[in-house]
């Protein structure tokens, strides 16, 4: 499921593919993945455009025109991709965005989860982005702190949680508390100053490594790295991992490192 690093990437693919250049067609080849806005107004407000930013906040993609401003999310399985016009299109190519001097912005998306929203103007964006909590990569540690402090749930679902905090998915929030020892069953609002500190930059560390690669890297010192192996062990202890259900999400965790045998 793309995660902020992999959003960060689709980013920079959008920048490198289409930023400064025109889109010349929009050829939707399935209307399912579009949001409020139709086929034909899908062209109409982009052909002949020049796509003049990339943005990004927490899993939201942003391709600014200087107008209507279009907006991607790739829910569990979508991509963003560059391509030459004359490449066949994959079977999961939703939309394609056509562009001057022969690049085309192709949205894939198997399962369709969520797929592409047109803001007309900045009211637009920002009601279509206004249930968003601060982008994980930038918030600062006394915005980090207060939202940890003033929510009661578990300190997992807290840092999944978009309206609190926007960009983490369930391999990112596992491998951010396990770096910080903290159990995911523990209540946000019960940890202690020295905590939300170490979670704090916990989640720096874990975000800078990550983005740069495009993904959650499944490295070998990570516990990304063994979520999914036969025998999962920890790979600073060697602890056996234990998996649970924590905010509806299969958790991955260390009883040894992470301090208890609750979660």
């Amino acid at each position: 499921m793309p995660e902020l690093p992999d959003v960060e990437g689709f980013r920079k693919v959008l920048q490198s593919c289409a930023q400064g250049r025109v889109v010349r067609r929009v050829d939707v080849r399935d209307a399912g993945v579009l949001h409020g806005v139709s086929a034909r107004r899908l062209r109409e407000a982009l052909e002949g455009r020049r796509v003049t930013a990339a943005e990004r906040h927490g899993k939201w993609l942003l391709a600014r025109t200087g107008g209507p401003t279009l907006l991607l999310h790739f829910g569990m399985t979508g991509e963003l991709l560059c391509a030459h016009p004359d490449d066949a299109p994959e079977p999961h190519d939703r939309v394609l965005f056509t562009l001057a001097r022969d690049r085309q912005l192709r949205y894939r998306d198997q399962r369709k989860l969520q797929g592409l929203w047109l803001a007309y103007d900045e009211s637009d964006v920002a009601r279509r982005l206004e249930g968003q909590g601060p982008d994980a990569l930038t918030v600062d540690r006394e915005e980090f702190e207060t939202a940890l402090r003033t929510h009661r749930g578990s300190v997992k679902s807290v840092l999944m949680d978009q309206s609190v905090l926007a960009g983490l998915g369930n391999l990112l929030a596992d491998e951010i508390l396990w770096r910080a020892r903290l159990r995911p069953t523990g209540r946000a609002s019960d940890l202690t100053a020295s905590d939300r500190r170490g979670l704090h930059t916990q989640l720096r560390r874990t975000l800078r490594a990550a983005v740069p690669t495009g993904r959650v890297p499944p490295r070998d010192s990570w516990l990304t790295g063994h979520r999914d192996d036969p025998d999962p062990h920890c790979p600073r202890c060697r602890t056996p991992l234990r998996r649970s259900r924590v905010a509806g999400r299969t958790t991955v965790w260390c009883p040894a490192c992470q301090g208890g045998d609750d979660a």
